[in-house]
């Protein structure tokens, strides 16, 4: 991917636990209010400055396989598609996955071994 499409990408990731509210609620109701629930972590997270660390996998085969061990932990895990209209050749592919917010240590035991981007 070009450098600006993964910053996009990553991007769209670590908001996604918040869209993904947004979203639903405007489904049920585009006109309405967009009251937001979020979890002691989520709120813990946007108040003390929300940290982000950029890891790299090499392949799309990888990033399904970190976004599975997250969620068989436990752990909340936000996948990214992308469309393809740009990239890809047309074909729709996951290009990012948000962990988190949650206790460093937890997102640790999964993306350790991982090298920072």
């Amino acid at each position: 991917m070009r450098r600006g499409k993964e910053i996009a990408q990553g991007s769209h990731a670590s908001a996604d636990f918040l869209v993904e509210q947004i979203r639903r609620k405007l489904e049920k109701d585009p006109n309405g209010d967009v009251p937001i629930k979020l979890s002691a972590k989520e709120r813990t997270w946007i108040l003390e400055g929300m940290a982000k660390v950029c890891l790299r996998v090499d392949s799309e085969a990888e990033l399904l396989e970190y976004h599975k061990k997250a969620q068989g932990s436990g752990l909340n895990s936000h996948l990214i598609r992308d469309s393809g209209r740009t990239e890809f050749q047309g074909r729709p592919t996951f290009t990012a996955c948000a962990i988190g917010p949650d206790i460093i240590a937890k997102i640790d035991g999964i993306t350790g071994e991982l090298v920072p981007y």
